[in-house]
């Protein structure tokens, strides 16, 4: 056995709203540069739907993943080592401009330069690729809440799937049954596609943390690595020639901070923590039957309290703190514990580090909207049963088909709403309503705290790097706060090229001054989304608030800009 420490995530769908503001911050954090116009390392889709880029899940068409030979060993979808180098200099196997979106701006001149008359001036869309006018065909979201899913629902993969199995056709009335959104970063595997498929070797894993990052400085463009991840979720940057791809802000992660998009989601749906797994096994859990891939994956999580697993986990050098972090990880409790959190797309064997728990409020809103009561138990457990499409759809999301998984996650949850509603209202909890579900009382109201009202350290439970650590975590990289990302050295990648900073080193010297004074820390002034730590209030995020009228005094608002 060979412990090993991954930071992960767990997401519950439940109390995503759709906002996307984990979205936007994260692409102002880290893709904010030329050639990264249309690249978003978190997105969030509405299903069903499409996604992005479009239709990525077919992997019949785009090839991702793993699959098991006539051998039973893993191979790479995509084809195996001699059949990659045949087609090394030629990927056609990988999304398109089209898949994607091509990136655009308006025509803003036209508004601000227009004579006067009497038409009103257009700002047109126009192509960042070709600076011509453009048509708006296709975004990170084009689905956004159902949009235009009368129309091309069908095309979403798993749509297709779930109607090609049944026996009889499914009218697609999906959009009456259940809506959910779906965030999306990269899956930080255990066992990643992407970094076998890379043929320069310019992908890895860190062993302090399980975070997949590309080497910027090997990156050759090859761009197998996004023929080879099933997610989507590494991106061609066309101005500097390298792939680039969520590093799960790393330089937050080592300072012991959230990352960009957890730290700003607005219904605190994200959870961070540790897992301690068992290195040696990987390959023999993505090689299980399909049927047996999410138990596998759960039998590669190690418990942090095992005496066994700690000995082995010092003797591997990971640190006190990483194994007392992994002792109180939210990630660990939800996805093996509870057994409530379950990995995106099992099937593709690559073992996700960002787990879902699947939602349950398209049942109780069908409840609520034919006048049942939508939180009393016997209602609840029925309505899961009856409502077979929702549960199928969910199944070939995170269990690979298996739709009992998903039936039983769904009804710890609805116990949870019905055990919790007693004690709202003042009546004795019913144990019998935890049994049901394999729980007991406390137990359910260790969930009810974690998934409804757990406070900031209990979902951010994240080690902090050790400073004997700091030199081989200092990672090359440039600075995000101007132009001049990774990889934009001088010479023939781009004009855009900039100075390489260690942002490892930048951020341990941003936060210790913050630590250290009372006043404003940073670079001239400058906030930066992967150091924020909501201590600083500069004066442009935060402008003073005149009142008083004329001759009034300003004055800083407590709640800050609005």
């Amino acid at each position: 056995m060979r412990v090993m420490a991954q930071v992960a995530m767990v997401m519950t769908l439940d109390k995503c709203i759709g906002c996307h503001t984990c979205s936007v911050t994260c692409k102002q954090a880290w893709t904010n540069r030329a050639g990264t116009e249309y690249v978003w390392f978190n997105n969030v889709e509405t299903r069903p739907g499409q996604g992005y880029p479009r239709r990525h899940e077919d992997q019949e068409k785009w090839r991702g993943g793993w699959t098991l030979n006539r051998r039973g060993r893993l191979q790479l979808k995509s084809g195996n080592r001699l059949q990659k180098l045949f087609g090394i200099f030629a990927s056609p196997v990988q999304p398109e401009l089209k898949d994607y979106y091509e990136p655009w701006t308006y025509d803003y001149a036209s508004l601000v330069n227009a004579p006067l008359g009497d038409d009103f001036p257009v700002a047109r869309p126009k192509s960042l690729i070709t600076g011509e006018d453009t048509k708006v065909e296709w975004s990170a979201n084009w689905d956004d809440d159902l949009g235009g899913t009368t129309e091309m629902g069908h095309l979403d993969p798993i749509v297709e799937k779930v109607r090609r199995e049944s026996e009889e056709k499914i009218a697609f009335e999906y959009e009456k049954t259940f809506m959910f959104y779906l965030p999306r970063i990269c899956e930080h595997c255990l066992n990643p596609s992407c970094m076998a498929s890379c043929p320069s070797g310019a992908i890895y894993k860190r062993s302090e943390d399980g975070v997949v990052l590309v080497d910027q400085d090997r990156c050759r463009g090859w761009r197998q690595c996004i023929t080879g991840c099933p997610y989507k979720k590494i991106y061609f940057n066309h101005k500097t020639g390298k792939a680039e791809k969520c590093t799960f802000c790393y330089p937050r992660i080592e300072a012991g901070i959230p990352t960009v998009c957890a730290e700003t989601c607005v219904g605190r749906m994200r959870y961070i923590g540790v897992f301690l797994y068992d290195a040696d096994a990987v390959t023999a859990a993505a090689s299980a039957p399909e049927e047996e891939l999410y138990q596998a994956q759960l039998d590669l999580m190690l418990d942090p309290r095992d005496p066994e697993v700690i000995r082995q986990a010092k003797a591997a050098g990971i640190e006190g703190s990483w194994l007392d972090a992994a002792r109180r990880s939210p990630v660990y409790k939800l996805a093996k514990e509870w057994k409530v959190a379950l990995p995106l797309h099992p099937e593709y064997r690559t073992m996700p580090m960002v787990w879902y728990v699947p939602p349950l409020s398209p049942i109780v809103d069908l409840l609520k909207e034919q006048g049942h009561d939508a939180e009393d138990a016997g209602n609840l457990f029925g309505a899961i049963d009856a409502l077979r499409i929702p549960v199928e759809y969910l199944a070939e999301l995170f269990t690979a088909g298996d739709t009992g998984i998903i039936t039983d996650v769904l009804n710890k949850l609805a116990a949870m709403r019905s055990y919790m509603r007693d004690i709202t209202l003042g009546r004795d909890p019913r144990e019998e309503i935890a049994q049901a579900v394999g729980m007991n009382g406390a137990e359910m109201y260790e969930m009810y705290r974690m998934m409804a009202i757990a406070k900031y350290n209990d979902r951010y439970v994240i080690p902090k790097a050790h400073v004997e650590d700091a030199h081989r975590l200092e990672e090359m990289g440039c600075s995000l706060d101007f132009e001049g990302g990774p990889g934009m050295y001088e010479g023939a990648f781009g004009e855009t090229s900039g100075r390489p900073m260690p942002v490892a080193v930048e951020t341990f010297q941003n936060l210790k001054d913050r630590q250290r004074s009372e006043a404003v820390a940073g670079s001239g002034g400058r906030v930066s989304l992967l150091t924020w730590d909501r201590d600083e209030r500069p004066d442009a995020l935060f402008p003073p608030e005149t009142t008083g009228g004329p001759g009034g005094s300003p004055r800083n608002t407590a709640g800050g800009a609005r």
